[in-house]
């Protein structure tokens, strides 16, 4: 071991200890070197605030309640949620390597590095207010929190499991070694009151969390795990709509450079096609520059029509982003259009956080970043007309643009629902609870897929070193060209992206990180404005599958399982379930992979299959073909629609 593993161990044993309560930790407030959550308005009553400190302090032996509940009364006051900064670990945050951290077994170590990297700063949205991505999704509620879990990941044996309530280790628990290591539930609000007021009641008083999909279940990799599923995205979106899979010169326009939209650009640019991406906040819009992820940033209209028109010209690949607001950008490609005849964009779609519109989710085209900032703390509700007057006006554009041709998708933010609730245009004529004049990106583009039982898929390489990575990465290749060979060419096409993917990602320095999977997959997400959108049968509301989902990956071997009120397109709006699973080599890690992943999918094909979906129904078939013990129940379809009609009309 070199010496500065020793420091850093050293380090580590200090940050698993538990809390710092002799002394305290100096309180150094928050670091101004890094961006910070916008504050939280949660309109608290004098004895909402009480239970609020009180809740906090039991963290605490009571000699320590006069220093430390003045210091949290005033961070409740100013930002609207106790964050507890006083114990923000001065160590750096990332994902060391999976053998130094002094945990007693490996696979509590690979959730520890898991949770790491989610606070990493390069990756991290606010790191030190625990959100990973999507302005609140929270790996953590508090630091106090973050030093316990640690602490029993630490010390925990085979034969125990951390249970996690929305951020709090409720503790480890005795339990076989097949069980999972860690189960996490994230806002199980009871349903009628799981509304987004009451979300940010509760939050404040420290009783649940939103964790997103992959922040509050240790699964983030930042950007570059969203870059698989929106690189097939676009990809498919340009066979869909263009006929297409050559983007050479084709325009893609959408928003947001942050944790989940920084995808956007690199994905742009491994499909061939120019990516234009509007960004407020220059903070991010920063970062993915330097990261690479961005080409060229600009801030001037002009230059930015100017530069679309010569990427088009000689068909480069191209992440151009514009700092400034999504609205002006698409009221100027109409402007464009009018004054020129010239159609600048092929493709359209949007990725600003809109399951959270109201507090830094969206910014709103009437005012600068900082006036948004300030309004929505000073004046909520004016703020919240703003916004909808925002999103009438964000619509009307790509509304004009799309009748000439454009094609526009919604990428399940809950941009379409939110730009109902404000009146906007989008509609659908005739259509049903989750349809709009626009689809969602699973119901035209990626919906077949994952009745296929495709999903963008992730792997961690715990080890840290790109070589190993390398490895993983030929390894999977293999496997999957294996497969295609003997697959239809329908199915051959997915594979051959997934190829593509891993092979390109390689090539445009996509970062070792960690290893798991997102719930944004074939199973794990009951969300009918996004994963479920194209389920037809009237079970889209309905959350049976992402429950099973987390209770079969949990008995068939996943080291750690999440069930998540929320994620993506926001709070009461989704459920979410996903696991974590180590494979170490072994032959148990084999036997658990087999048995887990093969239901993981199996569930939700089978979902599908039951709802309606012919591709569902051909890929269950074939699969009980392969799998002697799968039966699954197979849907009779009515072969003549007026035997409905007429059994309806007496």
């Amino acid at each position: 071991m070199h010496l500065h593993q020793h420091a850093l161990l050293k380090q580590d044993w200090e940050l698993c200890g538990g809390l710092p309560l002799n002394p305290l930790p100096p309180n150094r407030g928050r670091d101004p070197n890094v961006p910070h959550a916008p504050v939280r308005t949660p309109n608290l009553t004098a004895e909402e605030e009480r239970l609020s400190l009180r809740n906090a302090l039991r963290y605490f032996p009571p000699a320590l309640h006069s220093t430390l509940a003045p210091e949290f009364a005033q961070e409740l006051r100013q930002y609207g949620h106790i964050y507890m900064y006083r114990f923000c670990p001065s160590i750096r945050m990332r994902a060391y390597p999976i053998d130094e951290y002094p945990c007693q077994i490996r696979h509590a170590a690979a959730i520890m590095h898991m949770i790491m990297n989610n606070l990493d700063p390069a990756v991290a949205q606010f790191p030190q207010e625990l959100v990973t991505y999507g302005g609140n999704g929270q790996v953590f509620s508090n630091w106090a929190q973050f030093r316990l879990v640690l602490h029993y990941l630490s010390t925990m044996s085979e034969e125990q499991t951390l249970v996690m309530y929305s951020g709090h280790p409720l503790g480890l628990f005795p339990s076989l070694p097949s069980s999972p290591r860690c189960v996490i539930t994230n806002g199980m609000v009871i349903p009628n009151y799981s509304s987004r007021e009451s979300y940010e009641k509760m939050f404040a008083l420290g009783i649940t969390m939103y964790g997103q999909m992959t922040a509050g279940s240790y699964c983030y990799i930042g950007p570059q795990g969203i870059v698989h599923g929106t690189l097939l995205t676009v990809l498919n979106a340009g066979r869909r709509y263009l006929g297409t899979s050559d983007l050479r010169g084709r325009v893609f326009v959408t928003s947001g450079l942050g944790g989940m939209s920084g995808a956007q650009a690199k994905a742009a640019v491994i499909a061939g096609c120019v990516g234009v991406i509007a960004e407020v906040d220059e903070a991010p819009l920063k970062k993915r520059h330097e990261q690479g992820w961005l080409m060229e940033i600009t801030k001037d209209l002009d230059h930015c029509m100017q530069r679309i028109r010569q990427a088009k010209r000689s068909k480069m690949a191209l992440s151009l982003g514009y700092h400034g607001n999504i609205v002006d950008l698409w009221e100027r490609l109409w402007e464009e259009y009018e004054r020129t005849g010239d159609l600048l964009v092929d493709l359209g779609s949007d990725q600003t956080s809109l399951h959270n519109p109201f507090s830094g989710g969206y910014y709103p085209v009437q005012l600068s970043f900082e006036q948004a900032n300030q309004l929505m703390n000073s004046d909520p509700q004016r703020f919240r007309t703003v916004v909808h007057e925002s999103l009438r006006r964000h619509i009307a554009a790509i509304n004009k643009l799309s009748e000439e041709g454009m094609y526009f998708w919604d990428y399940g933010n809950a941009f379409l629902l939110e730009a109902k609730r404000a009146g906007a245009e989008v509609q659908k004529s005739g259509g049903g609870a989750t349809e709009f004049k626009y689809p969602s990106y699973v119901q035209h583009i990626m919906g077949d897929i994952f009745s296929l039982g495709f999903g963008p898929f992730r792997w961690v390489c715990t080890s840290g070193n790109p070589s190993d990575l390398a490895e993983t990465d030929d390894i999977a290749t293999s496997v999957l060209e294996e497969i295609s060979a003997s697959v239809t060419e329908r199915v051959r096409q997915q594979y051959s992206d997934n190829i593509r993917w891993i092979r390109e990602a390689g090539k445009h320095n996509m970062a070792p990180v960690v290893i798991s999977r997102d719930h944004h997959d074939v199973s794990g997400t009951d969300s009918p404005f996004r994963e479920t959108s194209n389920i037809y049968d009237g079970s889209a509301f309905c959350a049976d599958m992402a429950v099973q989902n987390v209770i079969g990956d949990a008995f068939r071997g996943a080291t750690w399982v999440s069930l998540h009120n929320g994620g993506g397109v926001g709070w009461g709006e989704v459920i979410n379930g996903g696991f974590g699973l180590v494979l170490d080599g072994s032959e148990e890690a084999g036997k658990r992979a087999r048995t887990m992943l093969n239901w993981d999918v199996s569930n939700g094909v089978a979902r599908r299959c039951w709802s309606g979906n012919s591709n569902a129904y051909e890929t269950i078939q074939l699969t009980m073909e392969d799998q002697p013990h799968l039966r699954v129940t197979m849907p009779y379809h009515v072969q003549d629609e007026h035997i409905l009609y007429n059994a309806l009309l007496h």
